[in-house]
């Protein structure tokens, strides 16, 4: 690379600039030039890869270098799929493999502290699929690695990019529904039946479906000062592709109360129980599923979280609710990886945050601690709020 300081040198610079601030425009490179992507490295090849590798594949901020999957094969297929010219079976030979600047890990959600810290004491940046790491204090180490080693880690959800989100925190902040008392969240389906680990130990309904909701609503209301929640198997027994019948041993059904301090209550169910004409990939879901309520009016996100539709608002005695933000512009739920790769390069910080992710991370396990005690369980983790100003 014909330039005054090598790319590893140059990743890393950007990595300690991006952690720090928010650079002026005046600081962006040039993405067009190849040389300038971030080289990305794709640990985890199954289902939720179809969604990643084609966005990332399109990014103009991103050059896929690899793809990683314990079943080889599957590997094989994307690397052939996507134009990737490396492929492996383990992490170990990906990360002293062809070089690359971040990993992005769309394993299974028990693997995903574990691959994450090995990449990052390996010096490469981090985008993971939810959850970043199996409990808070995991997750916070990684953080702290991160930052000792002057790299990036990021996790999923990535909610708050979605211009349905910054109406609602816009219209929260501006006053338009008054003092803001209460919200609601609710997201689920009868299940995935692909895979065995998201109903044994470290999976369950709260990480991969509620995560989106506390996202949602923690990013709208602030962070959550403490939980009250109860969860259980409805379940007990479960068929899936990979391993046949199996025994469930993670929540499938959960409800969340969380205080956000001066009063402010909100609520999230999510369960692997839920009849939902829409299914798993909620298309055609116009109905609200999120909903907020204030002394002068309320709004409801139509559509989820994750794939939003439009943001009704009443706040009129005479006049009809009425529709904004029906334009979901570029945002796809699968985006995060390619919207932190464009920070690497730019220095712009981007509204998902890994603070953010950890705070959440820590409402699931501080609900499965209330199931277990019995008792209102304080949280010690915050971020940076409002998201959207």
């Amino acid at each position: 690379m014909a330039t005054s300081f090598s790319r590893s040198a140059f990743i890393k610079q950007m990595g300690v600039l991006s952690a720090g601030a928010v650079l002026s425009p005046n600081a962006i490179l040039n993405t067009k030039n190849i040389e300038n992507r971030i080289r990305v490295a794709v640990i985890g090849c199954g289902s939720v890869s179809n969604m990643y590798l084609p966005h990332l594949s399109k990014s103009p901020y991103v050059e896929l270098i690899s793809a990683c999957d314990i079943k080889p094969e599957r590997a094989a297929a994307q690397a052939k799929k996507y134009n990737i010219p490396n492929q492996y079976g383990h992490i170990d030979q990906m990360l002293t493999g062809a070089p690359f600047d971040m990993m992005v890990n769309l394993t299974n959600m028990q693997e995903h502290g574990r691959l994450n810290k090995q990449a990052l004491l390996a010096g490469k940046h981090v985008w993971s699929e939810k959850p970043m790491a199996n409990t808070y204090a995991e997750g916070k180490s990684l953080l702290d690695l991160a930052r000792q080693k002057n790299l990036r880690i990021w996790g999923a959800p990535a909610v708050v990019n979605s211009p349905q989100f910054a109406f609602m925190s816009r219209s929260i902040q501006e006053g338009k529904l008054g003092k803001i008392a209460a919200a609601h969240a609710h997201y689920g389906h009868t299940g995935p039946s692909w895979s065995a680990f998201f109903y044994e130990k470290g999976g369950g309904s709260l990480p991969d479906l509620g995560v989106y909701n506390l996202a949602t609503l923690s990013g709208l209301l602030g962070p959550v000062k403490s939980v009250v929640a109860m969860t259980s198997i409805i379940n007990k027994e479960r068929v899936v592709d990979d391993k046949g019948k199996i025994a469930v041993e993670a929540e499938d059904n959960a409800m969340v109360i969380m205080d956000h301090g001066n009063g402010v209550l909100s609520h999230v169910q999510c369960g692997f129980n839920y009849f939902d004409p829409y299914g798993h990939e909620g298309k055609g879901q116009e109905r609200p599923t999120i909903s907020i309520w204030g002394s002068t009016g309320n709004m409801a996100l139509v559509g989820y979280d994750w794939a939003p539709f439009a943001v009704e608002l009443a706040n009129s005695w005479t006049e009809p609710p009425k529709r904004f933000a029906t334009d979901t512009g570029t945002y796809v739920w699968e985006q995060g990886a390619t919207i932190v790769a464009e920070s690497l390069l730019s220095g712009k910080e981007p509204l998902i945050n890994a603070e953010h992710a950890l705070h959440v991370l820590e409402i699931i396990e501080a609900a499965r601690a209330s199931q277990e005690t019995g008792k209102r369980m304080i949280l010690k983790s915050s971020f940076p709020w409002p998201v959207v100003v």
